[in-house]
This record gives C-alpha cells, sequence and structure tokens, in this order.
C-alpha cells in the first residue's frame, strides 16, 4: 500500500512539472496572455480541468515552484541553531542558492526573465509572492517571542526587503547578457552587501 501510494505521489508530480513545462514552452513561444488554459491542457494531454486542479491560477504555471518561494525564509529561520541570529540564517541561505543557482533567488534563462518582467499578470503575482514570503518570515520570527509582533514584521520587513532587491538584481543582470557565472559572482558579493547593511537581530 505504500509502495502504491508513492507511485501515485511521483505520478502526480510527473503530471505536474509535465503541465507547467508544456504551459512555459507555449508561453515562451506566444507569449503569457494569448496563451489559454484549453491550449494548454490539449498540447499536455490533459482535462483542462486537470490544469486547474494542479494551477488554480494561470499565474503558477509559469512560477511552479510559488509554494517553495514563500516558505523559503520563514523555513531557513525555523532550521537555524539556537540562538542564531536570524540575519546570520539568511545570509548563509542566500549565499547557498547563490552557490546552487537556485530559481528561487533569481536565476533563469534570459526569455523566461523577459516572460515575468513583459507580463503585468505575472509581474503583479511576483511581487504577490514577495509579500507573502515577507508575511510568512514575520510569522515564524513572531511565533518565537510572542507578544511582539511589531518587532517581528520590521525584521521581516529587512531580510524579506535584501532578498527581493537582490531578486531583481540578478534579473537585471540576465537581461544586460551576463552569463549564469557572471551572474553568481555579482550577486554573491551583492549578498555579502546586503546583509552587511543590516542589523543583527
Amino acid at each position: 500500500m505504500g509502495t502504491d501510494g508513492g507511485l501515485r505521489a511521483r505520478k502526480k508530480r510527473q503530471t505536474r512539472q509535465s503541465i507547467s513545462d508544456v504551459a512555459t514552452r507555449l508561453f515562451l513561444e506566444r507569449g503569457y496572455e494569448p496563451v489559454t488554459i484549453a491550449e494548454i491542457a490539449a498540447a499536455a494531454g490533459v482535462a483542462k480541468m486537470t490544469v486547474t486542479n494542479y494551477f488554480p491560477r494561470k499565474e503558477d504555471l509559469v512560477l511552479d515552484i510559488a509554494e517553495e518561494f514563500v516558505a523559503m525564509l520563514a523555513r531557513a529561520a525555523e532550521a537555524r541553531p539556537a540562538g542564531e541570529p536570524v540575519r546570520d540564517a539568511l545570509r548563509r541561505r542566500y549565499a547557498e542558492a547563490v552557490a546552487r543557482r537556485e530559481a528561487l533567488v533569481g536565476f533563469a534563462g534570459a526569455p523566461f526573465v523577459r516572460l515575468l518582467e513583459d507580463s503585468p499578470a505575472l509581474s503583479g503575482r511576483l511581487r504577490e509572492l514577495f509579500e507573502l514570503r515577507e508575511d510568512a518570515l514575520a510569522a515564524q520570527l513572531a511565533a518565537e517571542t510572542p507578544g511582539n509582533d511589531l518587532t517581528a514584521r520590521l525584521v521581516a520587513a529587512q531580510l524579506a526587503g535584501a532578498y527581493r532587491v537582490l531578486f531583481g538584481e540578478a534579473f537585471r543582470l540576465i537581461r544586460a547578457g551576463h552569463d549564469e557565472e557572471q551572474v553568481a559572482e555579482i550577486l554573491a558579493e551583492a549578498g555579502t552587501h546586503a546583509f552587511d547593511l543590516l542589523g543583527k537581530e
């Protein structure tokens, strides 16, 4: 029974990824707005309802790591050793993400960056995800120090803001024609600078 459950879960992940890949290809070929859910379903060989079950929002066909994106900072804060300032944990997490060229901090191909930035719907959804990421971090910090919600929100705003600015810098560098290695080198230095500017908490 456990094996069957594992197979089903893997099949669901594969179906979800396949739909997202097909959708992204169509969006890159034709632009985000003109492509319909029905066209994506047909190209992926699934029912339209299957697409909407996996992706209730059309934008998340492109931003298919939304859940991981939103949870990234809160998870890093939660996993840090006792007594470690949250800034240090998020500095370390950023450096790891840059070293691994993670999409969560802005690594993407130039066509994908153009797709996101040139679509008002996708740009708006990305801004929303940044806000949700900040809220998730604030909630995590508030849970650690009950009764100090304002401080938690202020600290979260500063740290999430640094991630947001650095993400935008990654996109700027990619659109300017820098290759992945150059982007990683510049972002590693920019990340050090950003977190040095922030306070210890």
